[in-house]
């Protein structure tokens, strides 16, 4: 009896202890929903001095290819809801497996909507991550999502983020510190993976790898100075970074290990949905605020049912809306990013 008691306690250990790495990312993630929830309320988008001088001068183009992005974003964010709506957990299980990707090309397709008005459409993934690592780190989001990791590899610097370099809880821990505390790890790990990637690939290539300067050949070992010009072309690591690790986790069959973990995969999904439509919102108000507000409820009005009497209707008017009538004139002028 005694030693298949000690057999179930290994194996539940074991179990555990397979689980780390998905509780690890399911901690980063609910670190990421509780700080926007923490914040929320207390920072509005109309307060942003470039939301409320926003009025670029648009082309079709642009405003075709904004509302192309924007039905795409919101087709994606509709299964993401129909998923975290489901409450088996075998399915909330396996869904990960679309879900995860699901997430990132949501807040892909509502960044591009947004620089589509903002300064002109991006055509690759990489030119996203660029230029919205530019514009949060210029006052464009609201303060709960400006979050920002600068720097080399034990040297980072972090930006709106006080408690970032907290060392977090591996049981979860609903605090603000805590959040940020999450939030900032998970920042300096993907920043750290990004940097050591962006070296791989500079150190395979003979004309760009970095050498010894006495010797000329090509250098294996990296002082502070060698990574700083690494991550000098990374550009800050913002959200946009940390929900592309979604991406690289299904990409690369990491996924595997968080649909077998012993973790809550309710509050997974419900997490990542809540991070996604609340960012989806910031870009949508400046969609709405660049074509202006005739225009942008004409625009809703001839989507499909499933959408235009759906989240999508129902945020426009709870949220974006009023965004739309409490701005003022400011007399900063707006300014597009580069």
């Amino acid at each position: 009896m005694e030693e298949a008691n000690e057999k179930v306690k290994w194996e539940e250990q074991e179990q555990w202890r397979r689980s780390i790495p998905a509780q690890v990312f399911l901690n980063h993630f609910f670190g990421i929903q509780r700080h926007i929830l923490h914040l929320r309320d207390n920072y509005s988008l109309a307060d942003r001095p470039l939301f409320q001088s926003f009025a670029p001068a648009l082309t079709e183009e642009r405003i075709g290819h904004a509302e192309k992005m924007l039905i795409q974003c919101w087709n994606t964010e509709y299964a993401l809801r129909a998923t975290a709506a489901n409450g088996d957990e075998s399915y909330l299980r396996n869904a990960l497996h679309w879900t995860f990707p699901q997430a990132y090309y949501c807040l892909l397709f509502g960044a591009k909507a947004f620089l589509a008005v903002q300064g002109g459409v991006a055509t690759s993934e990489n030119i996203v991550r660029l230029r919205l690592g530019r514009l949060v780190t210029e006052g464009w989001y609201t303060y709960p999502v400006s979050f920002a990791a600068f720097g080399a590899p034990g040297h980072f610097s972090m930006r709106a983020l006080p408690e970032g370099f907290r060392t977090p809880n591996l049981q979860l821990v609903d605090t603000p510190k805590e959040s940020q505390a999450q939030v900032g790890q998970f920042l300096r790990t993907t920043r750290t993976m990004q940097a050591q990637a962006l070296r791989r690939r500079q150190q395979a290539d003979p004309e760009k790898a970095q050498r010894n300067t006495s010797t000329g050949e090509i250098l294996k070992k990296f002082s502070k100075k060698h990574w700083e010009a690494v991550t000098y072309k990374l550009g800050p690591t913002t959200f946009f970074d940390l929900f592309s690790r979604l991406k690289i986790s299904a990409t690369h069959r990491e996924i595997e290990r968080f649909v077998e973990a012993d973790i809550d995969f309710r509050l997974f999904h419900h997490c990542l949905l809540e991070s996604v439509q609340y960012i989806n919102t910031i870009h949508e108000a400046y969609v709405a605020k660049a074509l202006g507000k005739q225009k942008y409820e004409q625009f809703v009005e001839q989507l499909p049912g499933y959408l235009k009497k759906g989240f999508v209707q129902k945020r426009y008017e709870e949220v974006i809306k009023p965004l739309l009538i409490e701005v003022k004139p400011m007399e900063l002028p707006y300014r597009m990013a580069s």
